[in-house]
């Protein structure tokens, strides 16, 4: 029995041993979870940062009409200037001085010249040629990736004379980078651009002429700019925006989508000829700003791109992509002519905008001679609201105010209106998108006339009743005929 008893406590002991180290084992494959491969979650690296603009994992921002992005425009880069890895043909990386050089390149990503220095470099009487199409999409259009001349990081450079040229997609002319990451409204870092009696000839896609991005400086003077390329304004911006001061020249634009000048920065022209074919003159998104004096303006908006769904030479809007700060745009120009070949001359939409005209020959050559139009079009959520200060100066046409829009009129100096207000818009696709007037409050000084061309019914009328001009029409304040004393 003592023999029987003491087999069981082994026997016991054993399986408590057993069991005790089966136990141990599971728990260690447990603490130790399997390899998991180089750069996905959980490996100990930083994940990537989601890319600019709104719309959140996955998200698509809308189409631009105009010089940016868009259909025929180039697909996403990357998120900042420091994932790109930039090449050139030819790097100056110090102050340096060079006279008659050639510089070219036939390969993708890579700029015939790239300036990347603090110091100050002149180039003087250049040949710059560019090939070979890129893909980088925002990155050549934010950051310069595949420009024929990249200028950057704090760089004074002047370039005078010579001819530069680019037959590549995503390759703009001169591009002048400010180095602030794409931040809107955030100081550069001083790069800046002078550059004279050159001509710069563009062919691809999304090539402007010359381009100014992240805070960037560009001076122009007497320059010849042409492009033909979808996306590929003449005078072109984007994210993180600028300063442009452009004197004297020629700057025509071609393609689909190419005004003359878009502008998500702050850009300022004079006594300049600007000539697109085929897209608005000019364009400006969200809060920046275009002032022209003395300029002759041509456009034939003859074909709508992107989401718009209007034809116009000046339009004003917010995209919400992310390329420009929502906020009043404003549109000023002084002296000159603004021919407009087809479609409304002005176009507000998804933003609030102050145009602002002195002195300017408007000539309306499209037949259904509308001045302007606030109101909805392939954008939303930012409201259509507009100011149109006229300072001794002649206007003539329909000015139509959609139903959900706001329009104050001010006629100062001697200006005369000929025309009327109407709520009852269809776009250039044949869609109605307002059957009344919203709201308008018009106020008229002394020396100013208007000249009625139709019934008309505004929201508010400040000036002396006299100076309407009735031809046979009323004009009714806030449901109440106005009348003439």
């Amino acid at each position: 029995m003592k023999n029987l008893n003491k087999f069981i406590c082994t026997l016991l002991s054993v399986l408590l041993i057993l069991t005790l180290f089966t136990g141990c084992s599971s728990n260690n494959q447990e603490d130790t979870p399997p390899d998991i491969p180089s750069g996905q979650e959980g490996s100990g690296e930083t994940p990537p940062d989601m890319p600019d603009g709104p719309g959140g994992p996955g998200g698509t921002p809308p189409d631009k009409p105009n010089g940016q992005g868009g259909p025929g425009g180039m697909p996403p880069g990357g998120h900042s200037s420091s994932d790109i890895s930039y090449t050139a043909s030819v790097t100056i990386s110090s102050s340096a001085s060079e006279s008659g050089k050639t510089y070219s390149s036939v390969t993708a990503d890579e700029s015939a010249l790239m300036i990347s220095t603090a110091e100050e470099v002149t180039i003087t009487d250049p040949t710059v040629t560019k090939a070979g199409d890129s893909d980088g999409g925002d990155n050549c259009n934010f950051y310069g990736l595949n420009a024929a001349v990249l200028v950057k990081d704090g760089s004074k450079t002047t370039i005078t004379g010579g001819s530069i040229s680019s037959s590549a997609d995503g390759a703009n002319g001169v591009f002048c980078y400010g180095g602030n990451g794409g931040h809107n409204g955030a100081t550069g870092d001083g790069t800046t651009v002078i550059v004279r009696d050159t001509e710069i000839t563009t062919t691809g896609n999304g090539s402007g002429g010359i381009m100014t991005t992240g805070g960037g400086i560009t001076y122009a003077y007497d320059l010849k700019v042409s492009t033909s390329g979808r996306s590929s304004a003449a005078i072109r911006t984007d994210r993180g925006g600028g300063t442009v001061y452009v004197d004297g020249g020629t700057y025509t634009s071609s393609g689909l989508g190419s005004p003359a000048i878009y502008s998500t920065a702050d850009i300022n022209v004079a006594n300049a000829t600007l000539v697109s074919n085929l897209s608005e003159g000019v364009c400006i998104e969200g809060k920046n700003s275009i002032t022209l004096t003395d300029c002759d303006l041509t456009a034939n908006n003859t074909k709508c791109n992107g989401n718009a769904t209007f034809l116009d030479t000046i339009m004003i809007y917010q995209s919400m992509s992310g390329d420009a700060d929502s906020g009043t745009s404003a549109f000023t120009m002084s002296g000159g002519t603004l021919t407009s070949k087809n479609g409304h001359v002005f176009h507000v939409t998804n933003t609030n905008a102050i145009i602002t005209l002195t002195g300017v020959n408007i000539v309306n050559k499209d037949s259904s001679q509308v001045l302007l139009s606030v109101c909805d079009d392939g954008w939303s959520s930012a409201g259509n609201k507009a100011a149109l200060n006229a300072d001794n100066q002649k206007l003539e046409g329909a000015i139509l105010v959609g139903s959900n829009a706001t329009l104050t009129l001010n006629l100062t100096n001697s200006s005369v209106l000929t025309g009327y207000v109407d709520g009852n818009i269809t776009n250039a696709k044949g869609t109605s998108v307002s059957t009344s007037v919203g709201i308008v409050n018009v106020t008229i000084d002394d020396t100013s006339t208007w000249k009625l061309t139709a019934d008309t019914y505004i929201t508010s009328f400040n000036g002396n009743a006299s100076n309407v001009i009735s031809n046979g029409y009323t004009l009714y304040v806030n449901g109440i005929a106005l009348i003439n004393n």
